[in-house]
């Protein structure tokens, strides 16, 4: 049984085909909308706009899940990968934000 997010990934891929956005020509533009949509959300965040910011991150699931659909991506996949690299992560917080232990050390890429 597919889950809800299976199912609205679905939605959105039938959506985005059926209006034509699923051609990977369309991929700058869906780059560049990631952007715009990524910077409405840095706006509602600085100004505490918790509805604004919501409807931000649905949007930039959306381009991302176009994106991917242009490019020929299972979105899931993509999500997997990314938390199969951090899923073991260690670090630590460092003014807000967390630092990759290599990257405490000074390693370079591993290096």
């Amino acid at each position: 049984m597919a889950t809800n997010m299976e199912l609205l990934v679905n939605r959105v891929e039938n959506w985005a085909k059926e209006r034509g956005l699923d051609n990977s020509d369309n991929s700058t533009a869906q780059a560049l909308k990631l952007f715009e949509e990524a910077g409405e959300l840095a706006q509602a965040h600085l100004k505490n706009r918790e509805n604004e910011g919501m409807d931000a991150v649905g949007d930039i699931l959306v381009v991302l899940t176009i994106y991917c659909q242009q490019k020929g991506w299972s979105i899931s996949n993509c999500f997997q990968m990314a938390w199969d690299e951090i899923k073991n992560r260690k670090g630590k917080m460092v003014n807000g934000s967390y630092v990759k232990e290599q990257d405490l050390r000074g390693d370079v890429d591993g290096l």
